[in-house]
């Protein structure tokens, strides 16, 4: 293969691929139809002398290759669309519908402060909320369904940190750490809290998913420990409401706690046991990349990373358990 004789559309033919994960889907952002993108694709695997994308039942795969050829083509053709349409974003006169998938105690704390934003500065900016209930929003924005992911994805997050081929793009927005949480009056409340009385305690579990097990019980299970969990709601604003009205606890983001809406009603301790770090990450797919009006919704919400640690920081500082308890 020369260089010389390489039909160079063909690249361009191979980047949407890669970043759609799907050929119809791939035809669709380049105005062609499927057999067409195909036929490129043949081309391109006869010019390369490679399979470069092999089929499965969800879209295509990419050999060891295309991953590695990928990366070259993106930084090429992204500099070639620098050179010839410099980019001019007035996003006074922009128009975009972003749909976003937050949990609900994220989107409390973060879309006010984006509402004010679009009303002042990009009134034809639109944002449709779709409900959050898995911590593997990935197909989600493989198929279009959203245009972004706030949440805490940890297996997500790892797997991207180390992967080349994926079309997903991440940014980590904040680290925070958990805290058990409970009423202000409850009798935990008014005394160290160790693993023997927190274990003894009824719990409340914020659980997507409906399933009984979570994090903790990981941890609690690493210790020969476990607890009751005598409830599992699927948002964090109906866990705040419960545990302020009743003696169950339960274990929440520090940084969340206020999105609760019961501040006030709620206390909170160090617990007594070690838990990872959580973190909020922003997942977007590759396709958004580059357009001006997505770059303005990331920028904005890494902005909000101040006011989110600033809301932190004005929570009372927890009460410290026991050394001997950890």
């Amino acid at each position: 293969m020369s260089f010389l004789t390489l039909d160079l559309n063909l690249l361009r033919v191979f980047d949407a691929v890669m970043t759609e994960q799907n050929l119809t889907r791939a035809a669709g952002h380049l105005a062609m139809t499927q057999p067409a993108v195909s036929n490129a694709i043949k081309r391109l695997r006869e010019s390369l002398g490679d399979e470069l994308l092999i089929r499965t039942a969800y879209g295509v795969k990419p050999t060891p290759r295309a991953e590695a050829l990928w990366p070259s083509v993106r930084g090429a053709l992204a500099s070639l669309e620098a050179a010839v349409a410099p980019e001019t974003f007035d996003v006074s006169a922009a128009h975009a519908t972003f749909r976003m998938a937050m949990a609900d105690a994220t989107a409390a704390m973060w879309l006010p402060s984006l509402m004010r934003s679009i009303e002042s500065e990009a009134p034809g900016i639109n944002v449709r909320m779709v409900p959050l209930t898995t911590r593997e929003p990935r197909p989600m924005l493989l198929r279009g369904d959203i245009d972004l992911a706030v949440g805490f994805f940890p297996g997500v997050a790892a797997q991207l940190s180390y992967e080349t081929g994926s079309p997903i793009r991440h940014e980590r927005l904040y680290s925070g750490k958990y805290v058990c949480v409970m009423r202000r009056d409850h009798p935990l409340a008014k005394v160290e809290l160790n693993l023997d009385n927190y274990c003894a305690a009824n719990h409340l579990l914020v659980s997507f998913s409906g399933r009984a097990h979570g994090l903790v019980d990981e941890a609690l299970a690493q210790i020969q420990r476990e607890r009751r969990i005598l409830l599992t709601v699927n948002q964090f604003f109906t866990a705040g409401r419960v545990v302020a009205n009743s003696d169950l606890i339960t274990v929440l983001p520090r940084h969340l706690i206020a999105a609760t809406g019961m501040t006030d009603a709620l206390a909170h301790k160090e617990l007594p046991f070690q838990l990872p770090a959580v973190h909020l990450d922003m997942l977007w797919h590759e396709r958004d990349a580059r357009s001006p009006a997505h770059k303005w919704l990331r920028t904005h919400l890494e902005k909000m990373n101040t006011q989110t640690q600033r809301a932190v920081n004005t929570l009372p500082t927890p009460t410290q358990a026991p050394a001997s308890s950890r």
